[in-house]
């Protein structure tokens, strides 16, 4: 499974995409914290302190008149092999925090996934969980259960005479992980909560300052022993359960919004980017574009989308939102954007489908994406932004107009791509042009808008120079008609310029002049 998403998607991305960044400036970027996309490297394994056994001769250790003690196990650590899509839908839909590696083995090289070498290419990899003692687990997936576990209460405090922060302090020195626990709690004092923050910097906003990387999922552990929390809106966060030992930290990009970006390659449902290990007092991180590539477009896209959903309410751009578990996956070498929602159902020409994926077309349901976003070209925050938004933009016009509509745009488009290799959206004839029309006209209108918005300046001019026209929008909006009452128009039976005039004179008879003029001015 080397390459899997790129190989995969590569000619999807190509047909149904939006090249809607056309300029040759690029910003020079220097390398920042360097931060392996590899595969993570495992060393030897390593004795875990949190298992029944040894919490069991930590307690015997420290508290010898309690020989004999009989720990119940508070949790398991399981390892799942899904063998098919839908085994693998079963344990996403599980709510477990799944992991691709094992989690009592050294790591010599870390980095955002593993694979098994004993499970062969092309197959999905062992899952890793820790799940409560008396979890189900779920029927027709194959599971191991490696170790039962007692891991203390995630607030560790003195209980029936017990000292459980010096028992798990005490679990690690008899395993011999004693060199894991932070200096401070080898002193004797207590353990800590990990909290910190996660920035990034757009030197074109916010004074050029750090704001906060919001929604976005914190995730920490040493051994079995596992916290995460979502980052709030100016990227705070703050584990609830208490680590003695050095903790490993990463960031998944599962939002809190509900949506995701990326699969890492091997069919985790979200990108995770290792940050390292250190103390369990919390780690602060600012990305800017000088930072780890990979790590500055996941967090840039991860705003962006944020921002996008928030922005949708009644009081501000009042357009319906995408889909709210929509998913992104990122390709940093390639240019266009694509916005073809097949993860929301849909069908895209079978023959052409199959054309492109090949064997791939009837294993990836569950993980194709809705938008991809080409990065190549792509340096500042301000070019990911945008981009971002555009796609969005589309995501929002398909929640209202639904897959039927969808999936003549989408063939429109991939046609046009396939009988002229050197342009993205056709010359505007043939069958579904019109919708073609319709949604790019949108799509630019508010790529131009909401950078705008959040930049300032003179308003953007990009999609201008294609065969459909997005000024019938920005005309539009600029004398009076605002975001919600255009996206109103953008209905099911709206599939060509025409019906769209028809339909915005129907809603908004009292601007039928502005319309018309504008209509004979960009539409005929």
């Amino acid at each position: 499974m080397k390459r899997f998403a790129e190989i995969l998607l590569l000619s999807v991305l190509c047909t149904a995409s939006c090249d809607i960044w056309n300029d040759d400036e690029r910003e020079d970027m220097s390398v920042g914290d360097a931060l392996s996309h590899e595969m993570i490297v495992l060393g030897k394994q390593l004795d875990d302190p949190y298992s029944v056994r040894n919490m069991t001769k930590a307690v015997e250790s420290l508290y010898p008149t309690k020989a004999g003690v009989s720990l119940t196990a508070t949790d398991m650590y399981v390892r799942f092999l899904p063998e098919s899509d839908e085994q693998m839908t079963i344990l996403l839909g599980s709510g477990l925090v799944l992991i691709d590696h094992p989690l009592d083995y050294q790591i010599i090289r870390d980095g955002d996934y593993y694979h098994d070498p004993l499970v062969g290419d092309g197959k999905i990899t062992w899952q890793y969980a820790v799940v409560p003692a008396d979890f189900k687990m779920p029927s027709g997936v194959r599971c191991e259960i490696l170790d039962e576990c007692y891991i203390p209460d995630a607030m560790i405090t003195k209980a029936d005479g017990l000292d459980w922060d010096a028992i798990e302090k005490e679990a690690f020195r008899l395993t011999g992980n004693e060199d894991m626990l932070e200096a401070v709690t080898k002193a004797g004092k207590t353990s800590s909560s990990p909290k910190g923050r996660i920035t990034i910097v757009d030197p074109d906003a916010n004074g050029g300052k750090a704001f906060g990387v919001a929604g976005v999922t914190v995730l920490c552990n040493t051994f079995v022993k596992f916290a995460t929390a979502y980052t709030d809106r100016d990227g705070y966060y703050e584990m609830t359960s208490k680590f003695s030992s050095d903790v490993r930290y990463r960031l998944m990009f599962r939002n809190q919004l509900g949506f995701g970006i990326g699969l890492n390659l091997l069919l985790v449902p979200a990108s995770t980017s290792a940050l390292g290990k250190t103390t369990p007092e919390g780690i602060d991180c600012e990305i800017s574009a000088s930072s780890d590539r990979k790590l500055f477009s996941r967090a840039a896209v991860n705003n962006a989308v944020y921002d996008y959903f928030q922005r949708c309410n009644e009081e501000d751009l009042d357009i319906a939102a995408p889909p709210k578990d929509v998913r992104l996956w990122l390709f940093q070498n390639l240019r266009s954007s694509s916005t073809p929602m097949l993860r929301h159902g849909t069908l895209l020409d079978q023959g052409l489908f199959a054309k492109y994926l090949g064997k791939y077309s009837a294993i990836i349901s569950l993980f194709l994406p809705d938008i991809t976003v080409g990065l190549d070209d792509a340096d500042s925050y301000s070019h990911i932004y945008s981009i971002t938004c555009h796609e969005l933009a589309h995501a929002s016009h398909f929640s209202q107009v639904g897959k039927e509509y969808w999936d003549k745009y989408i063939n429109y488009v991939i046609k046009s791509f396939v009988k002229d290799f050197s342009t993205d959206y056709g010359t505007g004839e043939g069958e579904g042009a019109g919708y073609c029309e319709v949604g790019e006209d949108w799509g630019y209108f508010m790529h131009n808008l909401l950078y705008h918005d959040r930049y300032g300046g003179e308003m953007p001019s990009y999609g201008m120079n294609y065969w459909f026209h997005p000024q019938i929008f920005r005309y539009l909006n600029e004398r009076g008609l605002s975001t919600g009452q255009l996206f109103k128009a953008l209905t099911s039976e709206v599939t060509d310029i025409d019906s769209l005039k028809g339909k915005l004179v129907s809603l908004y008879p009292s601007q039928v002049s502005i319309i018309n003029q504008v209509f004979e001015r960009y539409a005929n």
